[in-house]
Parts: structure tokens; C-alpha cells; sequence
């Protein structure tokens, strides 16, 4: 019997993961042990969308870029992706994803379009006098 057949005991320190799970690999050695997402007040909301920027050229020959970096740039090469979107297609938690971004942010190679903070949106009573202006016509 090999250690796939059902029935046969686990080796020590498997029984956390199956053969299908692949290599574990822990979210502060994907960062190098970091936290926060590039430089100092820099924030990337669940809700910020990710573009990949077009006009930098040559980002598959980047020898610097790990392999989660060129998931990121290949998941955004589709199509403009939320933080949670990517977190959700990678399967890497939001917060190795921000920081991830981050990397990507300083080198020129997405850009990020933050959501709009409450305080600068239109007021509600606004909003509706302009629908019963439309109406009106």
C-alpha cells in the first residue's frame, strides 16, 4: 500500500493538508515579512480597482517580480480587477495581496483607482431633483 491509499495512516506533519492542497507556502514569506502595502499612507481599499499600465513595456522580463507578482499582472492583463477580486483569483489573503499591489504600485507597473470617500459624493436631496428634473422633460 502506498500513503495515497485510503486507509493508510498519514505521514507526521501531512495531516494538515492533502496531495491536492500543493505546497504550502506561508503569507510573510510571500511578502519577505512585510505588512503595509508601499510607502507610508498608502492604502488600498477592497474596493480599489487595479489597472495593468499598458505603457510600461517588457513586465515578463522583470526578474525581480516573484511569481505572485506576475499573477497579479497576468490576472490584470484581462481585465481592471477589484483588491478583493484579486485576493479571490490569486487565493492568497487581502493582505499579502495589498502588499503585493504595493510592490507593483512602485514600480510603475498597475495603476489604482481608489474609490471615492463618502464626503465627496453628491448629496441624496441633489441627486433626487435631478431625477424629477429628468422626469420633468
Amino acid at each position: 500500500m502506498t500513503e495515497d491509499t485510503p486507509g493508510t495512516p498519514p505521514r507526521p506533519g501531512s495531516q494538515w493538508y492533502d496531495q491536492e492542497a500543493g505546497p504550502l507556502v506561508r503569507p510573510y514569506a510571500v511578502t519577505g515579512g512585510r505588512t503595509r502595502a508601499g510607502p507610508a499612507g498608502t492604502h488600498l481599499d477592497l474596493i480599489a480597482l487595479v489597472m495593468l499600465d499598458r505603457a510600461v513595456a517588457g513586465a515578463d522580463e522583470d526578474t525581480s517580480l516573484g511569481p505572485e507578482h506576475r499573477t497579479l499582472i497576468e490576472l490584470c492583463r484581462a481585465e481592471t480587477l477589484s483588491v478583493a477580486e484579486l485576493a479571490a483569483g490569486t487565493g492568497l489573503p487581502v493582505g499579502v495581496v495589498r502588499v503585493l499591489l504595493g510592490d507593483l504600485l512602485e514600480r510603475g507597473r498597475v495603476t489604482v483607482s481608489r474609490p471615492v470617500p463618502p464626503a465627496h459624493l453628491p448629496d441624496e436631496r441633489i441627486l433626487r431633483e435631478v431625477i424629477e428634473g429628468l422626469r420633468a422633460l
